[in-house]
């Protein structure tokens, strides 16, 4: 008996040391993740203000990692190429496709952490609204700024917040720049030819027909150009978007009507929809002024997407007939 409980002891200590050895082992590989942000840290480096404390972030980046295609398209602007980046279209949109050759997709929303350690950022850069929940995480692998993004009426503030983060004030200055030179040579272009003429914008995603009204990214670059929205769309609205139904294509009405689906499955819904004695009514409709522009380029909030809007804008309002 005293031989049992003598066997019983020794296997409760054996057991309790192998899980202390593996546990120490686990909490030793996660506890040298600080150690890769202290060596990041320790270079050259400046400092940026998150929440209550302030983080240390590399002057130079060489392995930046985003949390949002806007994001990663802003970086890409001001000449930062990120390692990897989320994507909500899990490819690359085609005003961006060349440029994102190389960069590591980590996920839709939140990245796959796993992927993520592979790749060793030395700076994570994205929203606040998506890396919440795993901040704590995301701070382990490498310094991680989240900041706060309120969608497309916020884009602007967003690319300068993204640029002064990165340092990289000059080179915003010149994006923005570039941007209003090419709004100055559009609106030259244009002349008078569209004076108080309506520009409508609708697009078709998973909540039906929608437009981007005036405080939209779209709406904005619109706006810049000094080209008027139908009343229906010249509004302010919560995430710069209204839904439109079947009932009130009226809304979709103007001289020109520019029109986006989500996905090529939408083109489907579009077809249906051009068979509705409403849609057929509209006066764009009738004068042959329908164009079928890129979702992803008009919804892109960034200034990369901006100048693809404005070359589709001189390809149907200038060029064409």
């Amino acid at each position: 008996m005293i031989k049992r409980v003598y066997n019983v002891i020794i296997l409760s200590l054996l057991v309790s040391l192998t899980i202390f050895l593996i546990s120490a082992c686990n909490r030793k590989a996660y506890d040298s993740l600080p150690n890769i942000y202290k060596t990041t840290a320790s270079s050259s480096c400046h400092q940026v203000q998150q929440a209550m404390e302030e983080i240390c972030i590399p002057t130079n980046p060489q392995s930046l990692v985003t949390l949002s295609l806007v994001t990663a398209a802003i970086a890409l602007d001001l000449k930062i190429k990120p390692v990897g980046s989320t994507n909500f279209y899990q490819t690359e949109p085609g005003y961006l496709k060349e440029k994102m050759k190389g960069i590591k997709l980590l996920g839709r929303s939140q990245p796959n952490l796993e992927k993520l350690l592979l790749i060793k950022p030395d700076l994570i850069l994205g929203w606040e609204s998506t890396g919440r929940e795993i901040q704590s995480q995301l701070s382990k692998i490498a310094p991680t700024i989240l900041l706060d993004y309120q969608g497309a009426p916020s884009w602007r503030e967003h690319f300068n917040s993204v640029a002064e983060v990165l340092g990289k004030k000059d080179a915003a200055q010149q994006a923005w720049k570039h941007y209003y030179q090419r709004v100055e040579e559009l609106k030259r272009a244009l002349g008078d030819s569209y004076k108080h003429k309506k520009i409508s914008f609708i697009h078709l995603g998973v909540r039906g027909i929608e437009s981007d009204v005036k405080n939209s990214f779209a709406g904005s670059i619109l706006n810049d150009i000094e080209l008027e929205r139908p009343e229906a769309q010249n509004v302010v609205a919560p995430y710069g978007i209204i839904n439109i139904s079947h009932e009130e294509l009226n809304k979709a009405d103007g001289d020109i009507l520019f029109v986006a689906t989500w996905t090529n499955n939408y083109k489907q819904v579009l077809k249906q929809l051009q068979q509705k004695p409403l849609w057929k009514n509209l006066r764009a409709v009738q004068e042959n002024h329908v164009y079928f522009v890129d979702f992803p380029a008009w919804t892109g909030s960034n200034l990369l997407a901006a100048n693809a809007v404005i070359n589709e804008l001189f390809k149907y309002l200038v060029n064409t007939p």
